[in-house]
This record gives C-alpha cells, structure tokens and sequence, in this order.
C-alpha cells in the first residue's frame, strides 16, 4: 500500500512517525474518512470542511499548502483502486514536539497522513438490519469535533461484539444520541426524529445527505430528542455512516424494533442514498 505522510508518497510500511507526535502521546489529532465509489470521491467538500472545522476548533494552525483533493486522488491512482469501493483516511495531529501539555511552538509543522484501502461495503447488514445495543454515553461532550480520542468509542464497538451486536448505541441523560461510529434515526408514525447536530454528536455528513433526501422525498424530519423511554414504540430504527451508508436496525438489546424487519422509510431511503452515490 502507498500511504502519504509528510508531503511524500511512501510504501506505508516505509512511514515512520515519531515518538514524540502528539498524535501518538496525547491523541492531539484529528481525522476524516472519505468513501471513493469507483474513484469518485463522494461529498469531497463536505469532508473537508468538517476537517478543517475540527482543526479551527482544536486551535491547530499551520496546516502546511497541501492540497487533500489531490493527495486523495494520487492514492486511489497508486493503489489502484480506481475500479472498486475505496475509504479515505486523513489524520492530521500537532505534529512531534516535547511532551508537555500545552501547545507547542507556533511554527511546529503538523503531522499529516493519508491512506487509501478497499473496503467491502455491508451488503447483507444493509438488506437485513443488524442488532445493536444500547451503553451509557460517557465521552466527552465535544463530539461535535471528529477527535482521533476514540477509546471510550472503540470500547463500546467491542462491547457490542462480545454482545452479537453490530453497533453500540449511547445513551446520555436519558437520550439517544448516537452510535459508537454512526448516527441513529428513528421514525414515529411516518416522521423521522435525529439527534440535533450540537456537541453531544459528530454531525455526519451520511446524516446530512440523508436529510437532504428527505426534504427532497417529502419524508417529515425533526432533529430533537429520542428518549430512551420511547425508543420501544419507534417504527423504524437506522443508524448511518459513511462506510454504513444507512442501515436498518431491527433488533435492540433483547428487543424488536417494530416487526422486527426493514421499514419503508428506511427502504426509501437507502434507494435514494445508493441513487446519489451513484450519480456522482
């Protein structure tokens, strides 16, 4: 695999990166990932601007002239992946500097790395549902900003393994925000509810397209709470991501969701989605 790192084109195993990243030491970083569809590249811009908002919020300057769009597209090139379903992978960090707490020098260059794969999308998770569980949110309450912090994240995901479960889904004072690395919906009687996109979730852009869709679709929205206690009379359950695209949820814990298969909306949805992903 050819991974880029530092304003070169390396084979990934060749990439060294030091001890004293912040990356590494503090988790000082922040990351994107980018779903390629026979290399094209999908909301590029949308990505982007999410990544240079979690470094606007981080306080990282110095992001050197680099242009992502292109680094992203010599990487599907020279890992020829131009024919498949590829991801993305940019992590931007602090860059290597003395362990201390505060910020290093201003002119301390930031690490920057990206990484092309395939990946297999979840064809059979999409067309049947997946079972999740549900586990008290305990992160921080700036999910808002897509932080390479993700042990309370990967904790749950495993979780939801050693469970049969596909995906994790947080519970925070009695509301559903979101899954351990996907947005949750809900519908009630035809209408979908989200968790609003303020600093308890990471506004996803599979979210943003999704209800983008429903505008277009004449499917009724409300971005407000799902409360735990009303998750059992939801209709339809999904959660959504950029490598999940929408998937149906139709078991939660030890419950069905609705009759225990795929909904309309949900259906409708995913057509919708599969429609733009390809237009593209």
């Amino acid at each position: 695999m050819i991974a880029y790192f530092n304003d070169k084109f390396l084979p990934k195993e060749k990439i060294s990166i030091s001890p004293d990243d912040r990356g590494f030491l503090f988790a000082d970083g922040v990351y994107e990932v980018i779903c390629s569809y026979n290399g094209k590249l999908f909301k590029l811009e949308e990505h982007l601007n999410r990544l240079k908002r979690s470094l606007s919020e981080l306080h990282m300057a110095g992001l050197p002239m680099i242009n992502l769009e292109d680094i992203a597209k010599e990487l599907i090139v020279r890992n020829e992946l131009s024919t498949v379903h590829a991801t993305i992978y940019i992590q931007i960090t602090r860059g290597a500097a003395p362990r201390n707490h505060e910020f290093p020098d201003k002119d301390t260059p930031l690490s920057v790395y990206a990484t092309a794969s395939p990946f297999r999308p979840l064809y059979e998770e999409r067309e049947k549902g997946i079972k999740v569980i549900t586990l008290p949110d305990i992160r921080w309450r700036r999910c808002d900003i897509k932080s390479v912090s993700l042990l309370p994240n990967v904790l749950a995901c495993q979780q939801a393994k050693e469970k049969g479960a596909t995906e994790a889904v947080f519970i925070r004072d009695g509301v559903i925000t979101e899954g351990s690395h996907t947005n949750v919906c809900a519908v009630f009687e035809g209408r979908l509810v989200t968790h609003p996109a303020d600093n308890h979730i990471l506004g996803g852009i599979t979210r943003k397209v999704m209800l983008d869709l429903c505008t277009a679709l004449g499917i009724p929205f409300t971005e407000s709470p799902i409360f735990e206690n009303e998750l059992k009379n939801a209709d339809e359950l999904m959660v959504l991501g950029t490598t999940y695209e929408i998937i149906p949820v139709v078991q939660v814990n030890d419950w069905k969701v609705g009759d225990g298969k795929p909904g309309l909306v949900t259906r409708t949805l995913q057509q919708a989605y599969r429609h733009a992903a390809a237009s593209k």
